[in-house]
């Protein structure tokens, strides 16, 4: 079986972060390192994919720098994105090898972990939305899957809401979507569920669906 190293990167700034995902990629493309999931969890945080614009942002400049809240444009698909307190964030850093024939695939099965996991772990009813990337639950979305390819490697990752403040996504356009809304764990299962045990159980079934040793 393949070898995965986990890393818990504890709480630290999305610059932070970014940086050891950079290296991290080179190393994992020039083989120095086997296929790795960093966990992290950030202070409030907006990320922008490459096309999003600026209107997806909805408090200005100014709130911004009040409450301290960092604006980073990143090379991700997908659009507008909050990071904070209470999510639970995973970076893969997995080579594909084959990027064409398996990129839309690895992105498809970890949003098909999630449901899996959700289902049987917490007993809360996802799913996956074919026009919408992500994982939802009704209208909601409880996951936020974006990933990038640098040297058939992969970069960012997925942000999942477990006790995550969700007034912070007001903030924001989540993911160009404004007919629809996001959730958590603690709201779905209206238990307060550590980040620690999310983060098990991430990498748990992350282990399991990639074919990982464990």
């Amino acid at each position: 079986m393949k070898q995965l190293v986990v890393q818990d990167l504890g709480r630290m700034s999305y610059g932070e972060a970014l940086t050891i995902q950079d290296e991290a990629n080179r190393k994992r493309f020039d083989e120095q390192i086997p296929d790795t999931l960093f966990f992290v969890e950030h202070p409030p945080v907006i990320t922008l994919g490459r096309a999003t614009p600026e209107a997806d942002i909805l408090i200005s400049a100014e709130e911004r720098e009040r409450m301290g809240v960092e604006v980073h444009r990143i090379t991700r698909g997908g659009l507008a994105t909050y990071h904070g307190p209470g999510q639970l964030v995973g970076y893969p850093i997995v080579h594909l090898y084959e990027r064409a024939v398996h990129i839309k695939r690895f992105i498809t099965t970890l949003e098909e972990m999630f449901v899996t996991m959700l289902g049987e772990r917490y007993n809360v009813d996802a799913h996956v939305d074919p026009a919408n990337r992500g994982v939802w639950v009704g209208a909601q979305k409880i996951t936020a899957v974006g990933i990038a390819i640098r040297n058939r490697v992969t970069m960012h990752g997925f942000a999942f809401n477990v006790t995550t403040d969700l007034s912070h996504f007001d903030w924001i356009v989540p993911c160009g979507i404004r007919d629809r809304g996001v959730t958590s764990l603690e709201q779905c299962t209206g238990q307060r569920i550590s980040l620690d045990e999310a983060r098990r159980e991430t990498e748990g079934f992350f282990r399991q669906t990639f074919g990982y040793q464990s």
